[in-house]
């Protein structure tokens, strides 16, 4: 199985895992959300997730959505899946937003390797935009 880890400051992993279940549901059992507390240690935050990384099997395959590449939770991540020996086979992005991990689910199963990365990347950076609305004439006399 190919599980999602999202992981974020806040609850924004699972805010977006309860998102995705809208369009995903029959693959949230896939994703993993988890987010470090508002005041919450490395130490603490790495105990925290020995629970959700108990669900992953060796031959599982991860990919691991952050909010911020470099950042605590993120890192310490990494540190718990270097301890498990998986560290070498996850495929890591950052900057995730609801496109990006829509796409990362949708496609996990289909695409791999820098394919995957150059797909989910360009659709998360293609959403990102300025939505202008302008008034019909039309709609004025309603």
């Amino acid at each position: 199985m190919i599980h999602i880890i999202l992981v974020s400051h806040g609850d924004f992993a699972k805010g977006l895992k309860t998102s995705l279940a809208m369009f995903v549901g029959d693959k949230i059992d896939q994703i993993i959300a988890v987010g470090l507390k508002n005041g919450e240690s490395a130490d603490q935050f790495a105990e925290d997730l020995q629970l959700p990384l108990a669900e992953i099997n060796n031959d599982d395959s991860l990919i691991v959505l952050a909010d911020i590449i470099g950042g605590s939770p993120l890192t310490t991540l990494c540190s718990a899946l270097s301890k498990m020996g998986k560290l070498d086979e996850a495929t890591i992005l950052g900057g995730v937003n609801l496109p990006m991990a829509l796409n990362a689910v949708l496609l996990k199963d289909n695409l791999k390797g820098e394919d995957f990365i150059k797909t989910v990347l360009g659709e998360a950076q293609s959403s990102l935009r300025e939505f202008k609305v302008t008034a019909n004439d039309e709609d004025d006399d309603i």
